[in-house]
């Protein structure tokens, strides 16, 4: 990987300008990484070699997003609801998960990549809690691409703990309830320290969030992509990037051209 270029903000909506091109590239971006299981079955594969592929797609990703000047990407890695799936498909995530830390972070590292971690962490294993917390750690400083991983992460979840964490504040006397409001309430979720996401994509062709950054993505655009996580490549991750370019973004305003 190189260091992420020093991405310019647009004065409107803090959108990144890539020095190629005038056109706003999302300042953030989030991929919900779909279709691991079903690209096995349908190449007669064990489900752990689809999972296996979807890890060198996500480092070829996040390879692309810094060439293209992207500033934040989440992807969603693994959901809160993914501990029902069996035991020896978890174990084979987590096995990853670890492996990945353990090859790439020295890599992120020296492109200057920042690694974040949102989603619970309290029942976490020790040693998975302590590599996401090694990787956050030795990147802290870093000044190019925001790599943000959502790990055992759940929107809803995060909306209780974030509605839990505000209660607890008012209780103590520390918050009145009039104070309470949408800048409140960010400021209480995992993503607190980060933009809303601009562009949100979803690969497989499912059409949903499923659980995924709910309250963040009230106005983000939503890319559907047909083609299984493991096929997804940079062509792409540029296609959803120029179907973000290619739209009128609002925020709840009547379109310029309507005025």
């Amino acid at each position: 990987m190189t260091a992420s270029p020093d991405p310019s903000l647009d004065a409107a909506g803090g959108e990144c300008r890539s020095s190629a091109s005038e056109a706003p590239v999302p300042r953030h971006v989030a991929i919900i990484m779909d279709g691991n299981g079903r690209w096995a079955k349908g190449h007669g594969m064990p489900r752990s070699e689809g999972h296996r592929r979807g890890v060198d797609v996500v480092r070829r990703i996040v390879r692309r997003a810094v060439s293209r000047g992207v500033a934040y990407l989440t992807l969603f890695s693994f959901s809160a609801e993914n501990w029902r799936r069996p035991p020896d498909e978890i174990a084979y995530l987590m096995g990853l998960l670890k492996l990945f830390i353990r090859r790439d972070l020295a890599d992120l590292h020296s492109s200057n990549i920042r690694v974040r971690v949102i989603g619970g962490r309290d029942d976490l294993s020790a040693d998975i809690g302590g590599l996401l917390m090694e990787a956050e750690t030795l990147t802290r400083a870093n000044t190019g691409l925001t790599l943000i991983i959502a790990f055992n992460y759940g929107a809803r979840q995060e909306i209780l703990r974030a509605t839990q964490a505000i209660a607890a504040a008012v209780a103590r006397g520390e918050l009145a309830e009039s104070a309470i409001d949408e800048a409140t309430f960010a400021r209480h979720l995992d993503t607190r320290d980060f933009p809303d996401p601009d562009l949100v994509i979803r690969t497989s062709g499912e059409q949903r969030l499923s659980n995924f950054l709910l309250w963040q993505s009230a106005y983000a655009e939503l890319v559907f992509v047909p083609v299984l996580w493991p096929d997804f490549d940079e062509a792409a991750f540029d296609d959803a990037l120029s179907q973000y370019q290619s739209r009128e973004r609002r925020f709840g305003d009547v379109a310029a051209r309507n005025r």
